[in-house]
């Protein structure tokens, strides 16, 4: 059977490729070549072969030439941001020169525009003193050189002033965006420590954030400078709000002792050796060792509690309480109010332990909440500080 299949296909290429002869006549002598299937075969390959390695090498090349890296691509971003960030400030400076030669070459009105400014910014600064970090990040630049001209003095004001309010909105949007961050660490809505709606106030007057131009009047500055200015206090506003947020919620360390015995959850009993979801975190220590309140609040219950023994409860408001039980003694007494980081209690073994340790808990609206959310919360903030 595959003899005879061979036979056919070597008789389907004789007759595509039948014996040929060529007969070449020179200096009176005839020569005659011969050429056979096999070496037209042979030819025929040779070219396929030739066609097929350019076919492919232009390909290559045209793909090559097409195809543009991810490694291009990002340079070629890189180069249009910084053409778009050259080309805003070729543009502020050309419109401060337009500003300049329409006033005819007095220099008044430039001058008034920079005073109009600066007296802006030192409203918005004004809003960042006493916050951690602020003074370094808003720095004024450098005094200009005594030989330089008054045009080139102004202009550089004029930059200063461009960097000081990018500055700003850096800054305070960032600071922010860290407290946010903290807040949904925490299980948290940032939303409802921070209030919009109303506006913000700058400087005094009272102007709607929806309105940049009515800032743009009150401050007798331009609309696009009153904006940045308007976003910068916005976002000040918000961290501001959140920051005093943070400093209401249980976010401090009822111990020095950063160590844990147990976590919040599910885990095996210690007395009956089944599992048994627990509602808090066990901090290890000795007899008598320090318990702070970990955030300012109320005291609202001093007492014994079934399981937890000697107990104390602290109301830091809307919603928020912590409960720190097993204690030895407590160092305060109902409706007393403490501050962050106060000794409330020592450390004791009472009630249903196995051992000197703190249980602490913190409640959320009626329901006990992972304390160890608001330990990490708290630690970011700190960090952010």
């Amino acid at each position: 059977m595959a003899i005879t299949r061979f036979k056919r296909i070597r008789q389907s290429l004789e007759a595509l490729f039948p014996e040929r002869h060529l007969y070449v006549r020179s200096g009176g002598e005839m020569r005659g070549y011969v050429f056979s299937t096999g070496k037209q075969l042979m030819c025929a390959t040779g070219v396929a072969a030739a066609a097929l390695w350019m076919g492919v090498c232009t390909a290559a090349m045209m793909i090559n030439v097409l195809s543009v890296s991810s490694t291009d691509q990002v340079v070629i971003k890189q180069k249009a941001y910084y053409e778009r960030l050259n080309a805003d400030r070729q543009a502020r400076l050309n419109s401060a020169v337009a500003q300049l030669s329409a006033s005819s070459g007095s220099l008044d009105e430039l001058a008034n525009s920079v005073e109009k400014r600066h007296a802006a910014l030192a409203l918005l600064v004004s809003d960042f003193k006493g916050v951690p970090g602020a003074a370094q990040a808003l720095q004024v630049g450098k005094p200009h050189p005594l030989g330089a001209s008054p045009i080139e003095r102004i202009q550089a004001t004029r930059m200063d002033q461009e960097r000081l309010i990018d500055a700003a909105e850096t800054f305070a949007k960032s600071r922010a965006e860290r407290l946010r961050l903290a807040m949904r660490m925490a299980g948290l809505d940032a939303g409802a420590f921070t209030s919009r709606g109303g506006g913000s106030s700058l400087g005094g007057p009272l102007i709607e954030a929806k309105d940049p131009r009515a800032l743009a009047a009150v401050l007798d500055v331009d609309e696009d400078f009153a904006g940045r200015i308007q976003h910068a206090a916005t976002d000040m506003s918000d961290m501001r709000q959140l920051s005093a947020a943070s400093q209401q919620l249980p976010f401090y360390r009822p111990t020095n002792n950063p160590a844990l015995s147990s976590s919040y959850g599910v885990r095996f009993d210690p007395f009956t050796h089944r599992p048994a979801f627990h509602s808090g975190l066990d901090f290890p220590g000795s007899f008598y060792t320090p318990i702070m309140a970990t955030a300012p609040g109320v005291v609202s219950y001093v007492g014994v509690r079934s399981g937890y023994g000697n107990v104390v409860e602290i109301d830091h408001g809307n919603g928020f309480k912590t409960r720190y039980g097993h204690l030895q003694a407590a160092s305060v007494r109902v409706g007393q109010r403490v501050a962050i980081g106060q000794r409330i209690a020592a450390m004791g073994s009472t009630g249903r332990s196995t051992g000197p340790h703190l249980h602490y808990e913190v409640w959320v609206n009626g329901r006990a909440q992972n304390p160890n959310r608001f330990l990490k919360a708290g630690e970011y903030v700190q960090q952010a500080s």
